[in-house]
């Protein structure tokens, strides 16, 4: 089957006519359906960027392009609900629909990355290798199909005309049209602040909570991080350092959280595997990493809840809504 390049579906899914000019950067005054569109568009052309390489097999390119629909996802959880029409459900779904396809392949290269590092050239762990990569293979044909499917080209261009042209865009409720109008950076720092008191409240229970819990803790986590990093361009210098610095526990927090995360889908992959090799389960049990990455979550909470907690000032000092 011929692969349609990036180039090809980006032009197909984003016709010239439907986007119009915006602002290249964010700026704290500017109204919350522009900031809406520019950063949606930055993760909506990440992900098409990314699209052959991860059609091509290449690990790296599937770790970006996942990381591209999260942040796109968290944009429209963020800018809710002002975004809240008939349309929203649907666009969701299918994004959701795409990340079920590219996730299972991403925990599979993880599972493997971790195989690998451990395998010490034994051979009995080079033979498992060989299953791994049977499951890969398989699980990457199936993505690559996705991706070169109807679906994926009718998800980019449905996602792209509802993020410039939805019903979202045009209601004219008083209550609509405040949102719309609302400077980005009082909605922001609302936003943020709901945001990680709500992290930082269920992260006191981080010891107690089950692999479920803990999962939901990640993507709260992963949700208030990619949420600054697409409002970078609000941070005047002299609260980039405060910024840095919240970012750092949040990335700590994220990546513990994340290797334990996929220490339990690697056991679940594992699973599967069980009849070939019995024991491909044992190396994601391991009590002495759980209680070591538990400790540096725990441990990143603590710094973070310490931190002075975002101020409007910190976005838009003396910021004035802007046309």
């Amino acid at each position: 089957m011929a692969r349609p390049s990036t180039t090809s579906t980006a032009a197909r899914a984003t016709p010239p006519a439907q986007r119009n000019a915006l602002p290249g950067r964010l700026s704290p005054g500017m109204a919350c359906d522009t900031a809406f569109r520019i950063i949606s568009r930055r993760h909506l052309d990440a992900i098409l960027a990314q699209h052959d390489g991860t059609c091509r097999g290449d690990p790296e390119a599937l770790h970006q392009i996942r990381i591209a629909l999260t942040h796109l996802r968290t944009t429209i959880r963020f800018f809710s609900p002002m975004v809240d029409d008939a349309l929203r459900p649907g666009v969701w779904a299918e994004l959701k629909w795409l990340n079920s396809q590219l996730g299972m392949v991403r925990d599979l290269d993880v599972a493997i990355e971790r195989v690998i590092a451990e395998s010490g050239g034994e051979l009995v762990v080079i033979a498992e290798l060989q299953h791994w990569d049977e499951k890969r293979a398989e699980s990457h044909r199936l993505l690559a199909r996705a991706l070169q499917s109807a679906r994926y080209r009718r998800l980019v261009e449905q996602t792209t005309t509802w993020i410039e042209s939805g019903p979202w865009s045009t209601r004219r409720s008083k209550e609509a049209i405040r949102l719309r109008r609302s400077p980005l950076a009082d909605h922001a720092t609302e936003r943020l602040t709901a945001w990680e008191t709500t992290l930082l409240r269920k992260a006191r229970k981080l010891r107690r909570l089950d692999v479920e819990k803990r999962h939901k803790l990640r993507l709260l986590n992963k949700r208030l991080t990619y949420s600054i990093e697409s409002l970078e361009d609000l941070f005047a210098d002299e609260t980039l350092a405060k910024q840095k610095s919240i970012l750092k526990q949040l990335r700590k927090a994220q990546k513990s959280l994340g290797q334990l995360n996929d220490d339990a889908r690697g056991q679940t992959l594992a699973a599967s595997l069980n009849e070939a090799i019995p024991e491909a389960g044992l190396r994601f049990l391991d009590r002495k990493r759980e209680k070591k990455l538990l400790r540096a979550a725990t441990e990143a909470y603590r710094k973070l809840d310490k931190a002075k907690p975002f101020r409007s000032s910190d976005l838009a000092p003396n910021a004035e809504p802007e046309d």
